[in-house]
Parts: structure tokens; C-alpha cells; sequence
């Protein structure tokens, strides 16, 4: 029963990443933690390679649609594969499986990587859930490489880091340096995520032994879910979508960090 929830919610993974362009790495790693009893940091490298390769799909989908701008997707790509990289490669295997002990309490390297994920969910989820009466005039902004460039090591720090696509974060930048209309930063920011992804899971390829029949079965369901996300994102307002997926994130973060020190 638990596996089959896992399938299931392995589908709204995809479905998330069709109608927002976000979201599919915050709930891959739950999904793979406590529906598939994965650890955590392994659990990252399946969610970059499931959220990679239905990402693919979805960017190649608005590709044919011209919804993709290629400059911006370059720029900030670029040097969020950078951040990527260096983070995955160097400062993840520097880090101690034990951090350091709080009175009684030790804390553990997968431990904080749940904690940090979970912080994540609800920043990333009070960014969707806020009112939309401060919307910007997204045509009027002129695009910032510099900007971009600084966003792109951002997010790819924390992607490595953290295991996620970083699309919750891309959204936002995408919209706001790059004046991007809503369905061209979401189309955009699939590509984006899709490169993340890739460079990050071929940095882990040397460091986890993959069950690759599950992996592919996964990412078989995700892409599922992403073929159904962007035929719904097409009959549905995004706003509305939006914030439902943010209250979504907000109690599965809630959730998270009530297991974490609860249950630990």
C-alpha cells in the first residue's frame, strides 16, 4: 500500500513540473525518504535523475510550442550548473555524516538534509501561496545578466546541496530579472532545470549503487504526471494552481519537520 502511494505520488511529481514548471525535486525526495525508505542523500541523486529527465520532456514539449528563451535559459543555466557542480563535487563529500550534538541531541548529516528541505517547502511555499495584487508588469522588465548570473550560483548551491531542481526558485527569478510572461519563465525554467539535474545526477553516478529498474519505472510515472501537468496547466489559471501547490508544499514541509524532531 505504501509503495503504491509512492507511484501515485511519484505521478503529481510530474503533474507539478507540467502546470508550474516547479516543485517536482520538494516532493521527489519525500516521496523517496518516506514512501521508498531511500535514504536521504540517495535520495537526492534518484530525484535529480527523475525530475531531469521528466523536465526533458516537458522543456522539449514547449519547445516545439517556441515557448523557450534560449539566452536566458543559457545564462543563468550556465552558472547555476557551475554551483551545481562545485557544491555536489566538493562541499557535499566534505561535510561529516554527524554535525555536532545539541544537549543530548546528535545531529546528522541526513538529518539536516531533511531539516534544510523542509525549510525550503515553506519559503518556497509562502512564495506561491502570497497574494498576487503586487504582480509585476513582467513585459516592462529589461533583462539583467548580471542578475541572472548571481541567481543562476544561487540556486545552483542550493540544488547541489539539496538534491532539487531548483525550479520554485527559478520562477520567481526567471519573472522577475529576466521579464519573462508567466508560460515562457515556466518553459524556461524546465530547461534550466533539466541541465541542473543532469550535470548534478553524473556527478553522483560514482558515489550510489542505482536500482535502475526502479529508477526508470519511477521516471516513467513522473513523466506520466508531466504529460498530464502541462495539458492541465493549458485549461487551468496558473494563479489558482499556483497557490494550491504552495498550501500543498506548506503541509508537507509542516509534516517533515514534525517527523524530523519528533521521531528522530
Amino acid at each position: 500500500m505504501v509503495e503504491l502511494t509512492g507511484y501515485i505520488a511519484t505521478i503529481f511529481i510530474g503533474v507539478s513540473l507540467g502546470f508550474i514548471g516547479a516543485g517536482g525535486s520538494i516532493l521527489c525526495v519525500p516521496v523517496m525518504v518516506y514512501l521508498f525508505s531511500i535514504k536521504p542523500l540517495e535520495a537526492t541523486s534518484y530525484s535529480l535523475f527523475i525530475v531531469g529527465m521528466s523536465s526533458a520532456v516537458g522543456a522539449f514539449t514547449n519547445y516545439r510550442k517556441k515557448l523557450i528563451q534560449f539566452d536566458v535559459a543559457l545564462t543563468m543555466g550556465l552558472f547555476s550548473i557551475a554551483g551545481i557542480f562545485v557544491t555536489r563535487s566538493f562541499i557535499m563529500p566534505a561535510i561529516p555524516s554527524n554535525l555536532g550534538t545539541v544537549g543530548h541531541f546528535a545531529i546528522k548529516k541526513s538529518f539536516a538534509s531533511m531539516v534544510l528541505f523542509a525549510i525550503l517547502m515553506l519559503f518556497a511555499s509562502f512564495s506561491m501561496t502570497r497574494s498576487s495584487a503586487d504582480k509585476r508588469k513582467e513585459s516592462s522588465q529589461q533583462k539583467n545578466v548580471v542578475k541572472l548570473s548571481l541567481c543562476g550560483i544561487a540556486i545552483g548551491f542550493i540544488a547541489g546541496l539539496s538534491g532539487i531542481g531548483g525550479g520554485f526558485l527559478l520562477i520567481p527569478s526567471l519573472v522577475l530579472f529576466a521579464g519573462l510572461p508567466m508560460k515562457e519563465a515556466v518553459a524556461t525554467s524546465l530547461l534550466i532545470i533539466t541541465m541542473n539535474c543532469v550535470i548534478g545526477f553524473a556527478t553522483d553516478a560514482n558515489h550510489f549503487l542505482f536500482n535502475w529498474s526502479f529508477l526508470l519505472k519511477l521516471t516513467a510515472f513522473a513523466i506520466l504526471g508531466i504529460v498530464g501537468g502541462l495539458f492541465i496547466g493549458r485549461k487551468v489559471k496558473s494563479p489558482d494552481l499556483k497557490k494550491i501547490f504552495g498550501w500543498l508544499v506548506m503541509i508537507i514541509g509542516s509534516g517533515i519537520l514534525i517527523k524530523e524532531f519528533l521521531y528522530s
